[in-house]
């Protein structure tokens, strides 16, 4: 089987932040918020987030967005996925001789975007118009 065959078809852009020197846990909570959202709507929600994860997930959404040469405002967000990446190990010494360990997560952070499709909805079928004999509209 050819790489080619196992990729799934995307109907949006996509655009992925590798090596992010934040906590993959702490980015999901602010990936779940955005999910589903249009683009709009989401970029304004991460710009006032005070989050360090909101600034790198805005980042890669606006990427996504420039990606497609979409506007904000016609596509949402379809997927926002944030895996593990690599643990920077550190050590802080400690009395006795001892070291403990400290962990400095990464994330990966994938942002897919497609665009809205628009229904047309016809306004004669559903508007019914009454008028009295004096000419006004109820």
């Amino acid at each position: 089987m050819s790489k080619k065959q196992n990729k799934r078809q995307i109907q949006g852009s996509i655009a992925i932040l590798r090596y992010a020197r934040l906590s993959p846990i702490k980015a999901r909570l602010i990936a779940r918020e955005i999910k589903g959202m249009n683009a709009e709507v989401a970029l304004a929600s991460l710009e006032f987030t005070s989050n360090k994860a909101a600034r790198a997930i805005y980042k890669t959404l606006a990427s996504a967005i420039a990606n497609g040469g979409y506007e904000a405002t016609n596509v949402e967000v379809s997927s926002c996925r944030i895996d593990t990446g690599p643990v920077l190990r550190r050590f802080m010494p400690r009395a006795r001789g001892r070291a403990t360990p400290i962990r400095k997560p990464m994330a990966h952070i994938y942002v897919e975007v497609s665009e809205v499709k628009k229904e047309k909805k016809d306004a004669t079928k559903n508007k019914v118009v009454k008028q009295t004999s004096k000419g006004e509209v109820k």
